[in-house]
């Protein structure tokens, strides 16, 4: 026996006073009407229904039960509604684990996306750790690099990119590089990591180059780089999305651009990720389909030349220190 239906065709009969009138409003026969009303009251052990000629009447029971079962019933309904509003509509709570250094990209558009979507709320997290999404409940993720579990979905937002660039002020003061062999002689803030070394490689043609670097600031946050670098301590290797602003705005200027800095053995490449298990839900999907946009955005403005950023700086002076 369908309980559901069985209530619905009760609560029907009650409502409509009569089996034929339930009948006539859910167009099924009066013989169907009556038997699942029979055998609710069967499966019950009670009787729920007085039956007369004309019409029915509600036992003692009866009574109790209708106004217990309109009331499962609307309930049942009402979750209906609310599950079914989530297809059309992101509301809820989503939370977000984003890595440290996408942080200067998406923590600054989170206001733009929550006028998107004013019924969802945000929790964020911000760690380097690729934490367990399951476990912490995480729906959406961004991470640096491939992935190894099989859990997990992924969508790439940037590509494979890293540069090399400094401030202005730094440059002025210790020269520009024009290889890649030039920065052995420069002060180079060194990121620190399970994939990184002290060497930095590049390429061009097919020519591979790798560099031994050091500097008097070592550190596993890229904030800490980007801050470096900015303040002029040194020349520093970066994924190119963490500087876009930077680099368009010319307080940080791009050296080397004719060599490819990217690490080719490793994927350093920021995807949005999310559990296999779990699908993506509607607000996990908006979420995910602002961060591509939003990446795009930044790739498509870091692409427009900027007349701060092509101000030239000054030559090498010859016989300048290279240490701040």
């Amino acid at each position: 026996m369908d309980e559901f239906a069985s209530l619905r065709v009760f609560i029907e009969v009650v409502e409509s006073g009569s089996f034929s009138a339930a009948a006539r409003r859910t167009d099924v026969s009066i013989g169907s009407i009556a038997r699942q009303v029979k055998a609710l009251e069967d499966d019950l052990g009670v009787r729920l229904l007085n039956r007369t000629t004309r019409n029915n009447s509600l036992t003692e029971a009866g009574a109790l039960f209708y106004e217990r079962a309109r009331a499962v019933i609307g309930e049942l309904n009402a979750a209906k509604r609310d599950a079914s509003s989530f297809q059309s509509t992101a509301k809820g709570l989503l939370r977000i684990s984003l890595r440290i250094s996408t942080s200067r990209v998406i923590l600054p558009a989170l206001s733009k996306f929550l006028e998107l979507y004013p019924d969802l709320m945000l929790d964020v997290t911000l760690t380097d750790e690729r934490l367990d999404l399951v476990a912490n409940k995480i729906d959406v993720a961004v991470w640096l690099g491939h992935l190894e579990d099989s859990r997990m979905m992924a969508r790439r937002l940037t590509p494979s990119r890293r540069v090399v660039c400094a401030s202005p002020a730094y440059l002025d003061r210790h020269g520009i590089p024009t290889t890649p062999h030039d920065l052995s002689k420069h002060n180079c803030i060194v990121y620190k990591g399970s994939i990184y070394t002290d060497f930095w490689r590049f390429k061009k043609g097919g020519e591979q180059i790798d560099v031994p670097v050091s500097g008097n600031v070592r550190t596993s946050s890229s904030p800490v780089l980007v801050a470096a670098a900015l303040s002029g301590l040194g020349v520093v290797l970066l994924q190119e999305y963490s500087v876009r602003s930077a680099l368009a705005e010319g307080t940080l200027l791009r050296l080397l651009p004719d060599y490819d800095a990217s690490m080719t053995e490793v994927d350093t490449a920021i995807y949005a990720v999310y559990p296999h298990s779990r699908g993506l839900t509607r607000k996990a999907r908006v979420f995910v389909d602002f961060l591509v946009d939003l990446f795009r955005e930044q790739g498509r403005a870091a692409a427009k030349p900027s007349a701060r950023a092509s101000t030239p700086v000054s030559a090498p002076r010859r016989g300048s220190k290279t240490r701040p």
